[in-house]
């Protein structure tokens, strides 16, 4: 039998090749055991494998019998999704407002992720270029180079916020657009199903009217469709706006640029006083021309890039435009999508001031200043007209050090920094390897940053926080924990020992975490790498082997499954198999998976 990631690769190929293609009879693939046991190499490995929904099911347990019980049910059209159980985190950068997260059951999340891969398949292909949000290969990095790249020469900026778009996807709408691509009853009304499994809140059950649950594995498919439909309007909006002068140079600057060329091809054959002459000529209408505009401004254009829910516009062209822009925004906003642009937050912004757009502040320079570069070394105007992203360090960094309690406020408005009593409990190897994983994060993704330098400051707030919290813990002070982990060369690190030997953890510098790798960014989609036609995992499962005493006649076989493999003891032989294979699942027999949980 072909296995059906070799399939789901053929079908986005075909999507691929033709955009306008219906797909019918996707259902079956839903009813083939081997891309659940795909879903779940997808699925084991994240940190809420192991969190609990409103049941106990999580990703210990799963087996071969699991399966064939979800494909009867699917067969038989009895699968219900179980209510997701909701709960509330703190938004990032502001623990004061809270947003809702909905979790699934595992089972649930099983028949999600193999539900995403095939409408990743149809999908993917057709989502335009200007969408970055939770798709393979992409990330908040690659929606921000685009902005670099392309909001060059920008006059204004339109910030877009739609009001709660997650909470209130109608569910109608996109099944209707779900409808226009894909002509198989049994995989919309599975679909359907999941948005409205409802929630359990406080153990209450509360019905979906509209939404998808964030938390759920196939919620940010079923969004990046639903706003799909937005970034059509955008590229409908920008062909009818687009608008290119035929002159894109001034006139003014064009004659100066052909009498500059034509000294410089005099000068070439000109000698003596007269070459002198020349030169001062050259010299005078070359700064001129530095200083005169270039770029005419009759033209208009819109660019246009989304992350999710987030999006920005710019324009090339008046504030008036913008204002039509928006109004043309919020009407088909409220009369296809359903929802609410909010007046409030959707902001027209000149380019020359700051914008927000994930976290970054945009703005397009404004800048005489001339540099030396490119072909000859002549001076340019390097930076006129060039899109800037910087650091918002006075409210996001400020507050990021505030929440993590890294530092406190003076009366005068600078920072200090502090010791962080929750970390006080861990070890110093611990302590050192928290502060280097926040200051990487961090320094990470604000490294395409113009104004990057600033971080050195909350480097140093970082590194003396830390100091602060080892000095707390050992009751000592910071030049005497700085003597005690000095290495001699002038940098101070945890020492602790491995199988190679005695080794070190030094506290990072922020200039060091600029090029490391970036964690936002996505390097492939698993789901579509089909080298081999089994996952490890499957010809794990269906060797029948317990991988703990042996077994080979047991009338079944589960994966045990752990959150982190550095949290076992080794007190138990099961735990001590873990540690030595270095892994999250273990093969075990029904008796061996019982006595585990049952010592």
């Amino acid at each position: 039998m072909q296995p059906t990631t070799e399939i789901l690769a053929r079908i986005r190929g075909n999507s691929l090749a033709n955009k306008d293609e219906i797909f019918t009879r996707l259902y079956r693939y839903m009813l083939r055991p081997d891309i659940y046991f795909v879903a779940y190499q997808n699925l084991y490995a994240n940190n809420g494998a192991a969190t609990k929904g409103v049941n106990n099911d999580t990703a210990d347990g799963f087996s071969e019998a699991k399966i064939a019980n979800i494909i009867r049910k699917l067969s038989a059209d009895s699968y219900r999704p179980t209510p997701v159980r909701r709960s509330h985190i703190a938004k990032k950068g502001n623990p004061k407002k809270k947003r809702p997260l909905g979790i699934p059951t595992f089972t649930d999340k099983l028949v999600q992720e193999a539900l995403r891969m095939i409408l990743e398949a149809v999908y993917e292909p057709v989502f335009l270029p200007v969408s970055h949000g939770f798709r393979p290969g992409k990330s908040c990095h690659t929606a921000l180079k685009s902005v670099k790249l392309e909001f060059n020469g920008a006059r204004w900026f339109v910030e877009g916020d739609i009001k709660g778009c997650f909470d209130n996807i109608s569910h109608e709408v996109l099944i209707g657009f779900i409808r226009n691509k894909i002509k198989d009853a049994r995989l919309i009304k599975l679909i359907y199903r999941f948005l409205k499994a409802g929630y359990l809140e406080d153990w209450k059950y509360h019905m979906t009217y509209s939404g998808c649950p964030q938390g759920g594995v196939v919620s940010p498919i079923l969004a990046n469709i639903y706003l799909h439909e937005l970034d059509k309007f955008v590229m409908r909006l920008k062909a009818e706006y687009d608008t290119y002068s035929r002159e894109p140079v001034t006139t003014e600057y064009r004659l100066l640029s052909n009498e500059v060329q034509m000294l410089s091809y005099y000068i070439g054959r000109a000698e003596g006083a007269e070459r002198e002459r020349l030169l001062t000529e050259y010299r005078a209408k070359r700064k001129l021309m530095l200083k005169t505009p270039c770029t005419a401004q009759t033209g208009k254009c819109i660019k246009y890039v989304r992350y999710a829910d987030d999006f920005i516009i710019a324009v090339k062209g008046s504030k008036a435009d913008c204002q039509r822009i928006k109004g043309r925004l919020s009407e088909f906003i409220a009369q296809s999508l359903k929802m609410e642009l909010s007046d409030e937050k959707t902001l027209i912004t000149h380019s020359g001031q700051r914008a927000r757009f994930l976290g970054y502040d945009v703005r397009v320079r404004r800048s005489g200043l001339v540099r030396r570069g490119g072909p000859g070394h002549k001076t340019k105007r390097t930076l006129n007209g060039v899109c800037e992203l910087s650091v918002p360090f006075h409210d996001k960094i400020h507050d990021v050090s505030f929440v993590k309690g890294v530092a406190e406020q003076k009366k005068d408005g600078t920072l200090f920094p502090v010791h962080r009593v929750s970390l006080l409990h861990l070890t110093d190897l611990e302590i050192i390897s928290v502060y280097n994983a926040e200051l990487r994060g961090i320094c990470n993704y604000y490294g395409m940053a113009g104004d990057f330098y600033k971080l050195c400051y909350l480097g140093y707030l970082m590194e003396y926080s830390c100091l602060k919290t080892l000095a707390a813990k050992h009751k000592s002070s910071i030049s005497k924990i700085k003597a005690k982990f000095k290495d001699g060369k002038g940098r101070w690190g945890v020492p602790y020992e491995t199988k190679a030997g005695s080794k070190r953890r030094y506290f990072v510098k922020y200039a060091e975490c600029k090029g490391a790798a970036n964690p936002t960014d996505i390097v492939s989609d698993a789901a579509f790498v089909h080298r081999y036609s089994r996952t490890t995992l499957e010809e794990r499962l269906k060797a029948h082997v317990c991988e703990l005493c042996g077994a080979t006649d047991s009338e079944s076989y589960e994966i045990h499954h752990v959150n982190k493999v550095k949290n076992l003891k080794g007190k138990y032989k099961w735990e001590i198999a873990m540690i030595a294979k270095h892994r999250k699942t273990l093969v075990v027999c029904k008796k061996c998976h019982y006595a585990i949980h049952h010592p």
